[in-house]
């Protein structure tokens, strides 16, 4: 796919002037690869908002409808692959024009592309880890343990939504959720940030430490109306570095950017691959 020919040049001009990007992505990119997205063109809510870390915690039936619903909902997360747009961005750090990948995404896929520097913002959802004593443990093995726990609910099918969710609604009071083995009473959450949470320290500190090594910031499927995704944006206005973003509707960043490309990420991302490669 190419884009249009004006924005083109505007996209060959900025890669010419800025050889060495921090990249910051959204949802946006994986949509392609079949995981729903939480935000429709004008940046609201396509569905309720997701779980509450406080919700999760404070709640025995919270914790029930969540792992019910993911037994159905990470299925597609889990058999997700890398789309062109992954795989682009692993081949423009390889050309050494991408310095490293900010992701507010949970899904690896950048790291399945090939990407070596990637700053998962928001944790991954691969993994899970005990609240109590901090034990780690991959999400499969304890999805099987719930399988085997539950096995009337393993059967059961549902719309995916967006990190593994799924719309699913019923009566989930019988779902056995197990406590940890290692501490006998910690709650397993997967090792993601919830809403209402905070981004780890240093997640932060490494994606500024980006930003300030980088000339420029792109944006890449992100509406930015979540602020741990948007702070970098408005870093980078604030310290005049510029700002491009490849993104289908309105984001809370549209007064930052030097270039906004609304075209798909594929194709945007496929045309800074090939200026790059001719030496833009």
């Amino acid at each position: 796919m190419t884009l249009e020919s004006r924005q083109f040049e505007a996209l060959a001009g900025f890669a010419r002037r800025h050889p060495r990007l921090a990249v910051l992505t959204g949802a946006g990119i994986s949509t392609a690869s079949g995981i729903p997205d939480y935000r429709d063109a004008a940046g609201a809510w396509k569905r309720s908002p997701p779980m509450q870390h406080q919700q999760f915690m404070g709640s025995q039936a919270a914790r029930q409808r969540y792992w019910a619903r993911a037994l159905a909902g990470f299925r597609v997360l889990a058999e997700a692959r890398p789309n062109p747009a992954h795989r682009r961005l692993a081949e423009l750090e390889a050309l050494g024009r991408v310095a490293g990948i900010i992701t507010q995404n949970v899904d690896g896929l950048h790291q399945r592309a090939g990407s070596r520097r990637v700053i998962d913002l928001h944790g991954r959802a691969d993994r899970v880890r005990c609240m109590g004593c901090g034990a780690n443990r991959m999400r499969h093995d304890l999805h099987a343990e719930l399988a085997r726990l539950n096995p009337r609910w393993a059967e059961v099918s549902a719309r995916a939504a967006p990190d593994g969710d799924a719309d699913l609604e019923a009566d989930f009071s019988d779902f056995r959720v197990p406590d940890c083995s290692r501490c006998g009473h910690g709650i397993w959450k997967p090792d993601v940030v919830f809403f209402g949470d905070s981004v780890p320290r240093e997640s932060v500190a490494r994606a500024f430490g980006l930003l300030e090594r980088s000339d420029a910031l792109l944006v890449v499927g992100s509406s930015l109306m979540v602020y741990s995704g948007f702070r970098f944006a408005r870093a980078a206005a604030r310290e005049g570095k510029p700002i491009a973003c490849f993104n289908l509707g309105r984001t809370r960043a549209d007064d930052l950017y030097a270039l906004k490309v609304e075209a798909p990420v594929e194709a945007s991302l496929a045309a800074l691959r090939a200026l790059c490669e001719g030496g833009a």
